[in-house]
C-alpha cells in the first residue's frame, strides 16, 4: 500500500508547523511541490524547500515538482470550469502517485495554511483513495490558518458576542446584496470586492503575505483605507507578482465610532 500525507504548513514560515506537522515529515519518502505558471512561483516552491532544510536538511527524502494545471475560464461556465480544473489535478496526482511512489512508501503535499480550508486537494485525493481498491490511503495533517494568523496580527477575536462569523469567497461578496454581510472572513478575492461595502459601516481588517517576512496589514473603516488598501495591493502584487490576502470585514453596531 501507498500512503500519501496531506501536511497543512500554516500561511508562511517553518515557525507555523505543528509538532504532529514536523513529526511527520520525518515519515515521508517523497514529497510532490505542484509549481503555479507565472512570475513569482519561485517564492511559493522556495517556501515549502525552506521548511524542508530546516527540519529535515538536505537528505533521506525526495522532492518532485510538478507543473500545476492553471484554472481557465471556461464557456460553460463557473461550475463547468472549476470542474473541468479539479479533473485535471485529479488525473495529476494520480500520475505522480502511480510513477514516483513505490509501494510501501509515503508520499506528501504541503498544503498551504489547512487543508480543510478551501482547498480541493482533500476531495480529489480521497477520490483516488476510494477508486484504488485498497492500493492507497491518506491521512491529513492539520495546520495553522491564515484566518487565525489574520486575527492575531490584528490583535482581535473571529468573533463578537451573541454574532456567527462567515467564512466565504470574493465571488460571493462580490455578488451578493451588502446587507447580508456583518461579520466575514474572505478569501480568495481577486477583484478587491470590499470595494463595494464603502457607505456601509464597514471595518475592514487585512492581511497580505500573512506569516512571511514581508508580510503587510491595513485596517481602519473601509470609507478611510480603500485609497491606500488598492494602492497597497497593486504594489506588493507588482513587485512579487503574486498575492496571497484575506481579510475580515465587520459591520459597526450603531453607536461604534
Amino acid at each position: 500500500m501507498k500512503k500519501l500525507y496531506l501536511i497543512g504548513m500554516g500561511p508562511g514560515g517553518h515557525q507555523y508547523l505543528t509538532i504532529q506537522a514536523i513529526e511527520t515529515l520525518k515519515q515521508v519518502d517523497v514529497f510532490f511541490m505542484l509549481e503555479k505558471e507565472g512570475r513569482g512561483k519561485e517564492d511559493l516552491l522556495r517556501m515549502r524547500q525552506d521548511i524542508l532544510s530546516h527540519y529535515l536538511g538536505d537528505t533521506g527524502y525526495r522532492v518532485v515538482t510538478a507543473t500545476s494545471p492553471a484554472r481557465r475560464m471556461d464557456a460553460a461556465g463557473y461550475k463547468e470550469g472549476v470542474q473541468s480544473w479539479h479533473d485535471e489535478k485529479r488525473a495529476l496526482f494520480e500520475g505522480l502517485i502511480a510513477d514516483e511512489l513505490a509501494d510501501g512508501q509515503n508520499g506528501a503535499l504541503l498544503l498551504w495554511g489547512d487543508p480543510s480550508l478551501y482547498d480541493q486537494t482533500v476531495s480529489l485525493i480521497a477520490d483516488l483513495t476510494a477508486r484504488s481498491d485498497g492500493a492507497l490511503d491518506f491521512e491529513i495533517i492539520p495546520g495553522i490558518t491564515s484566518v487565525q494568523v489574520l486575527t492575531a496580527r490584528h490583535k482581535i477575536p473571529l468573533n463578537r458576542v451573541g454574532e456567527n462569523i462567515t467564512i466565504t469567497t470574493g465571488r460571493h461578496v462580490e455578488t451578493c446584496d451588502p446587507a447580508e454581510i456583518d461579520n466575514a472572513v474572505v478569501m480568495l478575492d481577486y477583484n478587491a470586492s470590499f470595494q463595494r461595502y464603502t457607505g456601509q459601516n464597514m471595518d475592514i481588517y487585512w492581511g497580505g503575505y500573512l506569516g512571511c517576512p514581508d508580510e503587510v496589514l491595513v485596517a481602519g473603516p473601509v470609507d478611510d483605507v480603500l485609497a491606500d488598501l488598492l494602492q497597497t495591493k497593486s504594489e506588493v502584487r507588482d513587485a512579487k507578482g503574486w498575492l496571497m490576502d484575506i481579510y475580515l470585514l465587520r459591520r459597526r453596531k450603531s453607536g461604534e465610532i
